[in-house]
């Protein structure tokens, strides 16, 4: 059930990159390791490919909104297995895995047309 508008979709993509650059330093496992590496790198990729998104909240209009939800499901899976993949598990992974669970279940919920265009092609909301 696809309820989440893509104009929220968008708030919650800058939102949640921004989080996931902090969290490292916000919970105090910041520092030259995988943990961190993976959070940003997600935090910043996320950033980038929704500025080219064909939605509300991106600048240079490129990436198809069901292509931005793909990428986004990858990026959450990823992160949700990312402290088995790159072993710091026994570390830290709570973070990695609630936000990577986060992401997969945002993303299959957000709606493929975004507002915008579904005027343009005469689709109405409900």
């Amino acid at each position: 059930m696809r309820i989440i508008p893509t104009r929220i979709h968008g708030i919650l993509d800058y939102v949640v990159a921004i989080i996931l650059i902090l969290v490292p330093w916000l919970l105090n496992f910041n520092g030259q390791n995988a943990a961190t590496y993976v959070l940003v790198a997600l935090g910043l990729t996320t950033i980038l490919y929704s500025l080219i998104t064909d939605y509300e909240w991106g600048a240079v209009k490129v990436l198809s909104m069901p292509t931005h939800l793909i990428v986004d499901m990858a990026s959450g899976v990823i992160l949700a297995t990312s402290p088995w993949i790159f072993s710091f598990s026994n570390y830290i992974y709570m973070p990695h895995l609630l936000l990577g669970i986060l992401e997969v279940i945002v993303s299959l919920m957000t709606k493929v047309v975004p507002y915008i265009n579904r005027e343009d092609q005469g689709i109405m909301e409900r």
